[in-house]
């Protein structure tokens, strides 16, 4: 399993930052996350999730659908506006601020601006290629990123 983030934050139409962090290793490296929306927002999701962790003891479909339950429910968390891809050996979901919590049918999933771009390329690669998982992450980024504006080659990636 690899998961890839850009680097770029932008404000409006402006880029305020090209080396952002956008993916972490959680819960004793076994589970990787990444976001993409409002940093802020994504910040506060990840300190959440962690919790869930902690709190189901490393068991991560039990803590997306506990924190998906959260989001959906919450006055304040409602608000937020961001979206969180979630991974660990055997699992991928995307959790949304609807209360959606997604496993994509291949593994293969993408969010933010350049995120359509990243997925057809990923699976295009995952498909008619031997690469590996972190390649076909950095290649489909670096696409990604020479498409969409909001998006840029700053790439950092985690695997487990």
């Amino acid at each position: 399993m690899a998961m890839g983030g850009d680097g770029q934050v932008t404000l409006g139409e402006s880029v305020v930052k090209q080396k952002a962090r956008k993916i972490r290793r959680l819960y004793n490296d076994k589970v990787v996350a990444g976001f993409a929306g409002s940093t802020a927002d994504a910040l506060s999701l990840f300190s959440r999730f962690e919790q869930k962790l902690e709190e189901y003891h490393g068991n991560l479909s039990r803590a997306v659908v506990e924190l998906a339950k959260e989001w959906r429910t919450d006055r304040a968390l409602r608000h937020l506006e961001a979206l969180l891809l979630v991974a660990d050996e055997k699992n991928t979901y995307l959790v949304s601020g609807n209360g959606d919590v997604i496993e994509p049918d291949d593994g293969i999933v993408a969010i933010g601006s350049g995120g359509p771009f990243a997925l057809a390329a990923a699976r295009a690669l995952a498909k008619h290629t031997p690469m590996p998982a972190k390649e076909i992450v950095q290649e489909a980024m670096l696409l990604a990123g020479q498409i969409c504006i909001f998006t840029n080659d700053q790439i950092a990636i985690e695997e487990i």
